[in-house]
């Protein structure tokens, strides 16, 4: 069973930085591609960065070269990076991760809080 933990959301400053991560625990030896969405409230969710299986990146025009994003070797772990932030990149931020072997589907993390205040 499949189940994505979020944790690295809060509080911060504009300019500020935070790390979220995302994690399936118990997998390891596995190869994945995973995303991160963000839903600011009242508003659709829209994709900001992403890593495929052989580690290729891309990033929503809004946040390049402020975000990374980044995974863990052989673990279904992913990680963003955010820096240089902004009020406009609060919402929730949610992971979405498959990895080879999975069932097909898509699995998603709880979200996670980010406010950015001026």
């Amino acid at each position: 069973h499949v189940q994505l933990v979020e944790s690295g959301g809060g509080s911060v400053q504009a300019g500020g930085s935070l790390r979220l991560s995302c994690t399936a625990p118990g997998f390891t030896g596995v190869r994945c591609a995973m995303d991160w969405y963000r839903q600011p409230a009242g508003k659709v969710r829209e994709r900001v960065a992403s890593i495929s299986l052989d580690g290729t990146t891309t990033y929503a025009d809004s946040v390049k070269g402020r975000f990374f994003i980044s995974k863990a070797k052989d673990k279904a772990t992913v990680y963003l990076e955010k820096g240089s932030l902004k009020p406009e990149d609060t919402a929730t931020y949610f992971c979405k991760q498959f990895c080879l072997g999975w069932k097909p589907g898509q699995y998603w993390g709880q979200g996670t809080q980010v406010t950015v205040s001026s």
